[in-house]
């Protein structure tokens, strides 16, 4: 049972307080200890209609420092004024627990690869990589412990590298008609090496026949390590770690040493770019739910950033009103357009973005109705298209 609000000072307090409480889940904890395994999402939906909204109720309560440094043990408590912690949970104490077990926004297991393994990466990038030139042995596949050679690679002896091969790459398209937004599609790799199997070999502008196309980066999945035995030209380096064989044709790119981002809390967007869809799944699959990744097709330079969270829809079909223009009559025929209906879009779930590129977004599926499809559009969750 939810406590009341109390007495009101200002009308600022009443409109921050009332906001609040309108904002509580029905059957909301009165008090609730963090579990080993608890988001940060899976805690404010258990508060919260919205759980989007968490960073908000935070602020109500001056007790919360911050929602990153929460962990396994700690008491949170409903009141008129928000969620605060219990008494000693979060006081001035030691621990005994690091920061890594503090509780996480999303199940980072579930993106572990696209947090880690995966990059978005530039055309000149890959213009520019070195290459496996060959395996020992005049071998056709390498793997963890073996010498590979490597054509244009200017390193030293000890330095590491990271091994990668391109997975797809994102490319948007002029509209269909003036003034609409361009649309963003992602190219499988479906070749030997990936490389003749996509639409060009190199370039990020190319003519089709709606106009030119924008190349928007090469999503690639590093997959090994080498270390470098022998400088020249070609370099010899040994392959240290492996996922999978490395194969003739396979980059070679600077470690990624830059740490991911896991310090970000869910929130809505300050706005919903236009046109913004479902582009890419991480699997072969024609459809998702819930803890699977979907690429998204805008990125930090539209103002999407970790943690945002955006409502799925998926587009109305377009229906004939068989009832005032029956198929067949006079009317339905000299009004074709009249005759057809655009039904309104439906509500499919929610995804928290978790990585984001300069035009291109990783985001989760957190909860779901249907299954997520390609192509289904981002929208402000807080209001309906």
């Amino acid at each position: 049972m939810l406590k009341k609000l109390l007495s009101i000072s200002a009308g600022l307090l009443l409109t921050v307080s009332v906001f609040a409480a309108q904002q509580w889940a029905e059957n909301a904890p009165h008090r609730y200890i963090v579990q080993k395994g608890d988001t940060l999402w899976g805690i404010s939906a258990k508060f919260l209609i919205k759980p989007w909204h968490w960073p908000e109720i935070w602020h109500l309560n001056g007790k919360v420092r911050n929602p990153h440094l929460i962990y396994p043990g700690d008491e949170l408590i409903l009141s008129g004024d928000g969620v605060s912690h219990g008494d000693g949970s979060i006081g001035p104490h030691a621990r005994a627990t690091s920061l890594a077990d503090a509780v996480k926004p999303i199940p980072l297991s579930a993106v572990k690869q696209f947090l880690k393994n995966t990059r978005i990466v530039d055309e000149d990038v890959i213009r520019h990589a070195p290459h496996v030139l060959a395996i020992e042995e005049n071998r056709l596949r390498g793997t963890t412990g073996q010498l590979v050679y490597v054509s244009g690679l200017d390193a030293a002896v000890g330095e590491q590298f990271a091994v990668v091969r391109p997975m797809g790459r994102y490319y948007d398209m002029p509209p269909e008609e003036e003034g609409e937004v361009r649309e963003t599609y992602r190219q499988e790799r479906d070749g030997r090496d990936g490389r003749k199997s996509m639409l060009w070999r190199h370039g990020p502008h190319e003519l089709s026949f709606k106009g030119r196309v924008r190349f928007l980066g090469y999503e690639v999945l590093e997959f090994g390590t080498l270390q470098v035995t022998r400088a020249g030209s070609p370099t010899s380096a040994l392959v240290t770690y492996s996922d999978f064989e490395v194969r003739e044709g396979d980059y070679i790119l600077p470690l990624d040493t830059k740490p991911y981002d896991d310090q970000f809390v869910p929130h809505p967007p300050a706005s919903a770019p236009d046109n913004m869809r479902v582009i890419a799944f991480t699997d072969a699959l024609n459809s998702v739910g819930p803890l699977q990744v979907v690429a998204l097709s805008r990125g930090s330079e539209d103002g999407v950033d970790n943690g945002t969270t955006y409502s799925v829809y998926t587009d109305g079909e377009t229906v004939h009103d068989d009832t005032d223009y029956p198929k067949g009559k006079t009317r339905a025929f000299f009004n074709p357009r009249d005759s057809k209906v655009q039904l309104p879009p439906e509500f499919i779930g929610h995804v928290m973005v978790f990585r984001t590129f300069k035009r291109v977004s990783y985001a989760l599926v957190m909860d779901s109705v249907r299954p997520v499809q390609m192509g289904d559009f981002m929208h402000d969750p807080d209001t309906t298209p």
